[in-house]
């Protein structure tokens, strides 16, 4: 399995790879469910290669670590899932 940051990298920087709807699907620690966020508001920062960030719909800015990402999906369909966890959980 291809790692996270590599993943990233390339619907960042590949540009055939990198067409469709990107979605990254995180563990929200408060409502202990995966939260969804589009790839296109995702920020990934050189001086935080460890987490992602995003403004919510209220304008407030959330650092997601990357170990708590769970999945990535493409056009709605998972691409990639982190290893040891089960696709319904």
């Amino acid at each position: 399995m291809q790692p996270l940051h590599d993943l990233l990298h390339r619907i960042k920087w590949d540009v055939e790879f990198g067409k469709g709807e990107f979605a990254l699907g995180y563990y929200d620690r408060i409502v202990h469910d995966e939260h969804i966020v589009p790839f296109a508001s995702v920020s990934l920062a050189p001086e935080r290669p460890a987490d992602f960030s995003f403004h919510d719909e209220d304008g407030i800015v959330h650092h997601i670590p990357l170990h708590r990402v769970r999945t990535v999906y493409k056009d709605g369909v998972a691409i990639w899932r982190r290893p040891g966890r089960p696709a319904d959980d």
